[in-house]
């Protein structure tokens, strides 16, 4: 079976030279060539890959914000792609995860791809230690509060008022209190703008505030039901049973 593989990078040079080696290991067959984090992140749904080269530096989104967009979870096996940098390095070696310095080279990606191949069958491993990264590498332009237009007023809306948040096709509905707010941008665009110590995606079309969770129920099928302070109760689904050690605050 081929290995499904995608490629994201902003530098077309760059990205030129990982397809070339790429192409040259008869077991890859290449499914998309990204220029920029959200093209990655559409990339992936449409095509599903096996492996993803993510490069770390990519304009609008970069490579930690596509992994929190997708979700470690669903995330297959990645390589990191980065020119020198001592903190990302040390957070990629930390979190066992492989990685490609740049300038590029095919002698430089043989090892690696050698690695990334056999986490193929380790998923659970593998978005363990992608949780792992994110913890240790914070971004520190998340949003701290949100202008949400409506009616032909702009409200603003401070993370500290959101309960939770809900997908509606391509916007999301944002609850604060007994009041709730239609904004326009998808669930994965805004998943990666929010600080993932407070706001924790348990469902795909569902993110809770931390600090708003008063219960946590557990049922026999794997899944939790989330009671928020407010009395409504939502779903962590079985898909995203690994984000139960930040709901617990055991993880941040």
């Amino acid at each position: 079976m081929k290995i499904r593989t995608l490629v994201a990078d902003d530098e077309p040079s760059d990205r030129k030279a990982l397809v070339e080696f790429l192409s040259a290991d008869p077991e890859i067959e290449l499914v998309a060539e990204c220029e920029n984090g959200r093209q990655a992140i559409a990339a992936f749904h449409k095509q599903d890959p096996h492996l993803l080269f993510l490069n770390v530096q990519m304009p609008e989104l970069d490579g930690f914000e596509v992994v929190r967009a997708i979700g470690p979870s669903q995330l297959p096996a990645t390589v990191f792609v980065t020119g020198y940098d001592r903190h990302w390095l040390h957070a990629f070696e930390m979190c066992r995860l492989d990685f490609l310095l740049k300038p590029l080279t095919q002698e430089s990606l043989l090892p690696v791809l050698r690695r990334a191949k056999g986490h193929l069958g380790q998923p659970s491993a593998h978005s363990d230690r992608l949780l792992a990264l994110l913890r240790e590498v914070r971004n520190p332009a998340y949003q701290e509060r949100l202008a949400i237009r409506s009616g032909g007023r702009i409200i603003f809306l401070k993370g500290t008022e959101i309960d939770w948040i809900q997908a509606e096709g391509n916007y999301v509905r944002l609850h604060a209190g007994k009041q709730s707010y239609l904004h326009r941008e998808t669930m994965n665009v805004l998943h990666a703008k929010l600080d993932p110590r407070l706001f924790v995606r348990i469902h795909r079309s569902t993110i809770v505030s931390v600090e708003k969770i008063r219960e946590l129920r557990p049922w026999p099928t794997g899944e939790y039901v989330v009671v928020m302070e407010n009395g409504k109760e939502l779903t962590l689904s079985r898909g995203y049973r690994e984000q139960l050690p930040l709901l617990l605050g055991e993880a941040r």
